[in-house]
This record gives structure tokens, C-alpha cells and sequence, in this order.
């Protein structure tokens, strides 16, 4: 755990009391301050009664507080405020989140004691981030270095432990978490794409877009990672560059060749290539890197390569993790092949862009989709189409969705049961059955990963 200074003997309110959220009031509490809990949910203030905190509601003692911490998935402007979140601001209280107290917090007096100073790095942009986070961690352990990954994938920020001398914390942060968080100052930042996604919560793609770079802007890394494909990165490496040479940005692509006297990474046809001061310093084959399929995921692995070299980490060592990188569940993840005919589980493709790249990975697919539409329609499918063979669409609106998808054959099915059924019936040497759905999961599961066990299993089943 990493208490929370700054606090001691103060009232902070801590509002949502999921993962991040209890996770800061124990935090919190562990540095001395006297907590306040409150969430709408019974059972969740039932538990966080059972480890001791008083639940009152916040708006009545909100006068007592000095500090309001909200979880991230409490909207605190748009589409509106939460009701308590209004109150603080109305009565000047700061509203923050475990990830501005985590910065806060991080690297106190004791880190004097340490050799060599903890690194922080923090990933974020709209799709690859869990991949590339999880990525960047596996390598830095496989060179045999400590390391710690946390944020929107493994454990809370505040949870990890107190870090060793030279040790790597890699966060996965989400808009939700940069959006708020008082306090941003990683060693090393990456923005990974931009793609249109929870636009009610940020008030459209221009929120979204701020609320990423708050990473960037609110205290500035001392090195970044940008990703430079879409007009909303090469607009954050202008912004961060001082000029051609500045190779405190390392800029990545997987669409062009980079050229320049910068630092750059890139990758073509599938090999990965590092360019420094106008010359190639190194090259690696990803063809047959079998955790990483498809150009989506050479992005992620340009973006960890970058990071793991600017940790002073040699190509080869960089290259060999990626080999013994088994990828993560329900992100193209390869759960099953039989008969010539492999299944890939990308349950997390929750938006159209993540799903087009994934229909962009793979051949002859036997595409399952639908679910909770998102904003924006389905027009970026289109470049990832001609790779299907036949959609089975899922979801409670699944006959409006097939209606959107044009010129490629296309089966009703609701269910995943009988989506997988009918995918596997189909299904022929060389085929693959993917699951990318294209849209969120809410209207039929709890959660992407829910949808995507529940295909793993109707696969296995029948296999």
C-alpha cells in the first residue's frame, strides 16, 4: 500500500466504493486521515462498513470536508454531475481521485534511502492500452528487473507495494482517471491512438481528446511516447517538441515510414524499426511474435519498445520479451484451434475502431458483433470488411446493427449461444471465429470480460 500524505487528521469524503474507491479510503486512512464513505449501493456501503469506515451522506457533512475523492466511473461534468460531486464544487471543496493522490503520495523522504529512484510509467489513449501496459511490464521483468502494473489493469494504484531501488511502476490509465486526477507527473507518458469513445461522458471527441492529454500537460514526463497516426497525436508531439532533434518524444507509427533526425519507431509489413539521430539502430522481425497479431498490436509493441528503450533496456533484450509474451485475455487472444479453424476471443474490441483493427489481423473471418451501440455508427468498419466471410450479430438490438452492416453476409443470431453454434457450423479449414464486438457489453453482460468468458466457454463446449 502507498498511504496518502498530506491528509493527516483531515475529513475526506471518499464517493463510490469499488476497486479504486476503497482502495483510496484505506490509503487515505493508512496516512491519517479521518475518512468518510459514501455509494449509493447498500452492499457496497455494507462492506466498506465491515472494514471499519463510516458511511454518512457526503452532502450533509460536506462543510466538514477539506477533500472529496471520487471513483472513476462518477461523472463530475458530463452529461451532468453527480449530485455530490456538485455539492463539493459548489462549496470550493477539491474534488480529486486515487490516481492525483497516488502522485501525491509517491516518492516521500524514504526514497532517499533508495540507490537507484523507482520510474513511473503511464500508458493511456484509446485502444492497445491494456496491451501495451502489460507488454512494457512483462519485458522490464523478463530483463529481470522489478516491476509493478497497475491502474486500469492488476491492482489499484495505492495497492502496490512500497518500490524498490530501480523498480518500474507501469499504470494503465483511463480518460476517466486522467480526466480528474490533481496531481500527473510519470517519468515517462504514452499516448497510443485516439479513436472516438465515451464522448457523452467528456462532452464529445474535444474532451476526450483533453482529458488524455491532462497526462501530458499537467506537470509534464521528463519522456514521451506518442503515438502519431491520427491529427490528435501529431498535434500532441508538436505541442510537447521543441523541434526535430527533441528526443524527449519518441514518436511511433504503424501507417509511415519516420524520417528525421528525432527518435522514432515504426513499423511496415511487420518488422519494427528504430531510427535515432537520421540512422536505423535496430530492427525486429514481429511476424512471427505470436502474442502480438495484427498491425493494432505492432502499435502496442512499437509503443513498449519505445519505453523499455528509453528505461535503458538493449533491442535484444526488448525483442526477446516480446516472444515470450503470451498476450492478454479477451484482447485477440487465441482460446482454441481445431480443424484448420482458430477462435480469437477480443471481447475488450468494445468500439469500432479497436474492432476494425482486429477485422484487419485476421482472414476469412466468422465475425461475431453487436451488443450496447456507441456513438459515431459503424462507418470505420468498412476497411476490415472485406476480411469477413459472415457476421452472427449478438444483442438485444441486433436486427438495427445487421441492418448497418452492408455487403457482407449477415446472420441475426441474439445469442452468443447461437452465434458461436452457427459460427462453428459454418466454419471451414482456414477460417477464423472472432469475437470483436464492436460495441459495450452492458445490454446482455456486466462486462466485456463476462462476454468474452461466455464465448470462450460456448466454444470450448463444443469443441
Amino acid at each position: 500500500m502507498i498511504p496518502v500524505v498530506g491528509y493527516e487528521n483531515v475529513r475526506v469524503g471518499v464517493l463510490g466504493l469499488g476497486r479504486s474507491g476503497l482502495s483510496a479510503a484505506r490509503a487515505l486512512r493508512a496516512g491519517g486521515a479521518v475518512v468518510l464513505c459514501w455509494d449509493d449501493n447498500q452492499e457496497a456501503r455494507e462492506a466498506a462498513g465491515a472494514e471499519g469506515f463510516e458511511c454518512e451522506n457526503l452532502i450533509k457533512v460536506m462543510a466538514e470536508l477539506e477533500l472529496l475523492i471520487v471513483s472513476p466511473g462518477i461523472p463530475h461534468l458530463y452529461p451532468e454531475p453527480n449530485r455530490v460531486i456538485a455539492a463539493a464544487m459548489a462549496a470550493s471543496v477539491p474534488v480529486d481521485n486515487d490516481i492525483g493522490l497516488f502522485f501525491r503520495s509517491l516518492g516521500g523522504g524514504e526514497w532517499d534511502a533508495l540507490d537507484v529512484p523507482p520510474r513511473v510509467v503511464a500508458v493511456t489513449g484509446s485502444n492497445g492500452k491494456s496491451t501495451t501496459s502489460a507488454l512494457i511490464a512483462h519485458i522490464v521483468e523478463n530483463a529481470g528487473k522489478p516491476v509493478q502494473l497497475a491502474g486500469n489493469i492488476g491492482r489499484g494504484v495505492l495497492d502496490i507495494d512500497p518500490p524498490h531501488s530501480g523498480e518500474v511502476i507501469v499504470l494503465e490509465l483511463s480518460s476517466y482517471q486522467t480526466e480528474l486526477a490533481r496531481n500527473l507527473t510519470p517519468d515517462i507518458a504514452v499516448f497510443t491512438n485516439l479513436s472516438p469513445d465515451h464522448l457523452d461522458r467528456h462532452g464529445g471527441i474535444g474532451g476526450y481528446f483533453a482529458a488524455k492529454r491532462r497526462l501530458f500537460a499537467e506537470g509534464g514526463p521528463d519522456r514521451a511516447v506518442i503515438g502519431i497516426d491520427e491529427a490528435e497525436g501529431r498535434f500532441l508531439e508538436n505541442q510537447l517538441s521543441q523541434g526535430t532533434g527533441d528526443d524527449r518524444v519518441i514518436r511511433v507509427s504503424v501507417e509511415q515510414k519516420l524520417g528525421g533526425i528525432g527518435w522514432n519507431v515504426f513499423a511496415r509489413k511487420g518488422f519494427l524499426a528504430e531510427w535515432r539521430k537520421g540512422r536505423q539502430v535496430a530492427s525486429v522481425d514481429l511476424r512471427e511474435v505470436p502474442g502480438l497479431p495484427g498491425a493494432h498490436n505492432h502499435q502496442n509493441a512499437c509503443s513498449a519498445y519505445a519505453v523499455c528503450r528509453a528505461l535503458g533496456l538493449a533491442p535484444r533484450e526488448i525483442e526477446k520479451g516480446f516472444h515470450s509474451f503470451k498476450g492478454l485475455s479477451h484482447r485477440s487472444q487465441l482460446i482454441a484451434e481445431e480443424g484448420g479453424v482458430k477462435y480469437v476471443n477480443d471481447s475488450k474490441a468494445t468500439n469500432v475502431d479497436a474492432a476494425e483493427k482486429a477485422l484487419k489481423a485476421f482472414r476469412n473471418i466468422r465475425w461475431i458483433c453487436g451488443g450496447l451501440e456507441k456513438e459515431g455508427g459503424l462507418g470505420g468498419l468498412s476497411e476490415g470488411l472485406p476480411n469477413v466471410k459472415k457476421a452472427y450479430v449478438i444483442g438485444r438490438e441486433a436486427a438495427q446493427f445487421a441492418m448497418q452492416l452492408q455487403g457482407i453476409d449477415v446472420q441475426t443470431c441474439g445469442t452468443m449461444k447461437k452465434a458461436v453454434e452457427s459460427a462453428m457450423k459454418d466454419a471451414e479449414a482456414g477460417d477464423v471465429v472472432l469475437l470483436a464486438p464492436a460495441c459495450a457489453s452492458f445490454d446482455q453482460y456486466d462486462s466485456f470480460e463476462k462476454r468474452g468468458d461466455d464465448f470462450t466457454q460456448e466454444v470450448l463446449k463444443r469443441l
